[in-house]
């Protein structure tokens, strides 16, 4: 089970504190889909960031009892001087794992032939990609988090991604931030809207949309 309380988060601004997120609660069960639906700058970022825990909230409480995965398909961890393996060997010894036996998945995964021990640095915006999100299968978690940002490389590479995470890893919990419904449909039992710092349910998806395409 994770919990979130009375979460509050703002930042600053020029004409002062911008309040991106206003007093969210939040349950996910295990196994749980949840979709959170939301507009550009609503929030849904640093919902994410906060619940896999990279980023602090200014106020409120979050008790994780499930293993939380970073924002899949992010890289913004990694080492630049690293090569790819070495940053597989160091992400896998924070969450003591053995990276030896991960090592082949990866680097068949990601398809990065040879550099795969080259710098990350040297790697374009979509290796990097395809990088993060092999790691982020060759370490299990309880509950994985996704950032609007499953489609990964080609559309052959995007459907074994899909394979990967959502039939392979079915049993486990997800949590889906996205503008678009279609995203959160397919997989999500329940989705809410992020409007103005408020996280609001809905007894369907249709719903939460029709008050998305409303402004409201």
């Amino acid at each position: 089970m994770i919990n979130l309380t009375d979460i509050h988060k703002s930042y600053p601004t020029r004409s002062g504190l911008h309040t991106v997120l206003n007093g969210i609660d939040l349950t996910i069960a295990p196994g749980e889909k949840i979709g959170i639906l939301g507009r550009n700058g609503a929030g849904k970022s640093t919902l994410i960031r906060i619940l896999s825990g990279a980023e602090r909230p200014d106020s409120g409480k979050i008790h994780r009892e499930m293993s939380i995965s970073w924002p899949l398909a992010f890289g913004g961890a990694f080492q630049g001087s690293l090569t790819g393996l070495d940053n597989l060997k160091f992400i896998c010894r924070v969450y003591g794992v053995d990276y030896l036996d991960k090592i082949d998945y990866v680097q068949d995964f990601a398809e990065l032939g040879e550099y795969f021990r080259e710098p990350v640095k040297t790697y374009s915006s979509g290796m990097r990609s395809r990088l993060a999100f092999a790691i982020s299968m060759a370490v299990e978690f309880d509950c994985f988090l996704i950032d609007e940002i499953i489609s990964v490389g080609d559309a052959r590479f995007h459907a074994k991604c899909q394979t990967e995470l959502f039939e392979k890893r079915k049993d486990r919990a997800m949590v889906m931030v996205s503008h678009e419904l279609h995203n959160l449909k397919e997989h999500c039992q329940r989705v809410y809207l992020l409007h103005q710092g408020a996280l609001l349910s809905f007894s369907s998806s249709e719903e939460a949309y029709e008050s998305y395409s409303k402004g409201g």
